[in-house]
């Protein structure tokens, strides 16, 4: 896994400590031996010195979230890198890639986002969460410097909640990479004026498609997808060790000409509301965009008659009121989908990478 940066050109600028080409390399060579390396619990500068350093060996690495660690039984030969799931739905679940997994999609990547090694890109989250280890890899690949100051920043890799945050603290942004959930409406129109490339993956496939807003999401050139029964399955060169030929993604999405590809949403947040199928993210992504609305999540909540009806737990922003928002929801969906319950939270909980964590909501609000 190549260095794409030398000498004093800066690598990292983390929490005001810069750290050149030439220094990074070194600290990479000088990073003790091992046969495995855990760069959990490490600063976002010592873990990726970690990482690049069990390449180098022929290591293995462990990236994980210190608070929740997948349990994992072995770890299969060729392994270079090993992560967990999101824990979005459920219990992470453990996984390894190889160094290829991720390298190989560089190239597309780099001609699709457009980034360059002049470029200073914002890491908007832990480096556990896959997105931003990403992120930071294929900076430090491309020559770029990665950074924690969106002051400074001229790209970012962030979810869009994180995204409506970062626009008024970074005045030299010019690239926007989103991902973990999709783009929402007000995000997209707060960013006018970026580049913004909102790119479709998993844990288990990395990227499967992407696009320039406002184009369709496409899939990259060496990624296959199919529909089954509704149900987005994948075959990529990008999947980690271990998974299936074709991977079942659990998306309900549609496939249409020059390989577009539409995602509606989570197969298991689909709620039957009277024998209508609702689908979760759609609900959230219309109460996004209602004015005083931070975030949003929307989950089933039993009914005797109907099955299920959509209960919706949000977060306001500052002078947010909960009546207005209400109003404007009414206008705005239809009755099936329309929240029959209403729950203001301070925060909802999130994954490592700004993600909602559906199933955590589900467990304390349905």
């Amino acid at each position: 896994m190549r260095l794409g940066g030398s000498g004093p050109d800066p690598a990292i600028d983390w929490a005001g400590t810069v750290l050149t080409y030439a220094e990074f390399d070194e600290a990479v060579d000088r990073w003790p031996a091992a046969a495995v390396h855990d760069a959990s619990e490490l600063s976002p500068p010592e873990a990726l010195v970690c990482v690049f350093a069990a390449a180098r060996q022929g290591a293995v690495v462990h990236v994980e979230d210190p608070a929740a660690r997948p349990h994992r039984t072995s770890v299969p030969d060729g392994a270079f890198l090993l992560v967990g799931t999101s824990g979005s739905t459920g219990t992470p679940r453990p996984l390894a890639r190889t160094v290829a997994s991720w390298t190989r999609s560089f190239e597309e990547f780099s001609s699709l986002v457009g980034l360059t090694p002049a470029d200073r890109v914002l890491v908007t989250g832990p480096l556990h969460a896959t997105m931003h280890l990403f992120g930071a890899v294929h900076a430090l690949w491309l020559g770029a410097c990665v950074t924690d100051n969106p002051a400074t920043a001229t790209a970012a890799h962030a979810v869009p909640a994180v995204l409506r945050k970062l626009l008024g603290t970074a005045p030299d942004l010019r690239t926007v990479i989103v991902a973990g959930t999709t783009l929402d409406r007000a995000a997209e129109q707060q960013a006018d004026g970026l580049r913004v490339v909102e790119y479709y993956g998993a844990a288990e496939l990395s990227l499967v498609a992407a696009r320039v807003v406002p184009s369709s999401l496409t899939l990259l050139k060496d990624v296959e997808a199919e529909v089954r029964d509704g149900l987005l399955f994948v075959r990529s060169p990008y999947a980690a060790l271990g998974t299936d030929e074709w991977v079942g993604v659990g998306d309900i999405a549609e496939l249409g000409p020059g390989c577009e590809l539409v995602v509606h949403g989570r197969g298991d947040a689909a709620i039957d509301v009277g024998g209508t199928t609702v689908l979760a993210e759609d609900v959230e992504r219309v109460l996004g965009d209602i004015d005083g609305v931070r975030a949003a999540a929307a989950i089933a909540t039993p009914h005797a008659v109907l099955g299920a009806t959509v209960t919706a737990v949000i977060e306001l922003e500052p002078g947010g009121r909960l009546e207005p928002i209400k109003q404007q929801a009414r206008a705005r969906l239809q009755s099936t989908a329309l929240p029959r319950r209403w729950t203001v939270v301070e925060e909802l909980p999130r994954t490592g990478s700004g993600k909602i964590a559906r199933g955590r909501v589900k467990d304390s609000y349905s």
